[in-house]
């Protein structure tokens, strides 16, 4: 298995141009060539890149085989959306009891195997947990990332957007949810959170990872309570937390904001060097500490 790196084996440079590969703002060939020129040549560069890259069989936290955790593939309505959606639903193993229900929404790349181990981990931790797959129009996650952020940004946003409401629907109503769902996302997914929290006003509790801020001209319409979790070296979607801030504290809202200091965009995502093992559990189990004060 491949040594495993972490966030401070690279030089900054790297970090923040790897950043902008893997979320769309510079192609593949401008990563390598700008890596090219911080550590000294194209053979280096290559390799940087695959250390960088995800490796799923660091994300066991809670395995396939467990056998305190019940999961399968589901499938449900999205009539504004998509059609009919695909996700990864998990829950505790033994009779089906009503419990608080976790929606986990994925990065810019599809239901990978990071995110389906982060289902199961709240599954263990109690709660009946599902994540959608935005993929699913286009045949679903790939199996590799670089795939699925092409794929991802072939979907309107908008239509996304009325999947990630629809999977809510179908959890809140599910047999084994007691109808208290919160969402928990990362990245791209974070966002979507903030989104979410916008726009249903029946969300239980919101807790978006590194996610863009919405428009502070929305934040009015926040009624779920948000935990937010930002990495401290994430200078680019840290900027916008200034104006968000301003917009909960004027409007009333009940928030919790935690610094990571000395962490990565991306530092939950136990499968790459950018993880960060003190700051993710640190933040999951706030995390889990939050949803069962707001949805049991």
């Amino acid at each position: 298995m491949r040594e495993r790196k972490k966030a401070t084996d690279f030089p900054k440079e790297v970090l923040r141009l790897f950043d902008g590969y893997v979320h769309g703002f510079i192609e593949r060939r401008d990563f390598l060539e700008g890596a090219a020129k911080v550590l000294g040549g194209g053979a280096a560069a290559l390799a940087v890149l695959d250390q960088l890259k995800p490796r799923y069989a660091w994300a066991r936290q809670v395995p396939e085989d467990d056998e305190t955790v019940r999961a399968e593939y589901v499938t449900y309505p999205s009539p504004n959306g998509s059609g009919t959606m695909r996700g990864y639903m998990a829950m505790p193993e033994g009779p089906v009891t009503p419990r608080a229900g976790v929606l986990v929404i994925h990065e810019n790349r599809g239901l990978n195997p990071y995110i389906e181990d982060v289902v199961r981990r709240f599954a263990a931790a109690d709660f009946i947990a599902l994540g959608p797959d935005a993929l699913t129009p286009l045949g679903g996650y790939p199996g590799n990332d670089d795939e699925g952020r092409a794929m991802q940004r072939e979907l309107d946003r908008e239509v996304m957007m009325e999947d990630w409401v629809a999977a809510f629907d179908f959890l809140r109503t599910h047999d084994g949810c007691t109808g208290r769902v919160g969402a928990v996302g990362f990245c791209y997914g974070g966002g979507v959170v903030n989104q979410l929290a916008v726009r249903l006003p029946n969300l239980g509790a919101g807790a978006p990872f590194y996610g863009s801020a919405p428009d502070p001209a929305d934040v009015p319409s926040i009624v779920a309570p948000l935990l937010i979790h930002y990495a401290g070296l994430d200078e680019r979607v840290n900027a916008r937390w200034p104006e968000y801030e301003t917009a909960l504290n004027t409007h009333g809202k009940t928030y919790t904001m935690h610094m990571y200091e000395g962490a990565n965009h991306g530092f939950h995502n136990d499968t790459t060097p950018r993880y960060d093992e003190d700051a993710a559990r640190l933040a999951q189990q706030r995390t889990i500490d939050f949803f069962d004060r707001h949805l049991r």
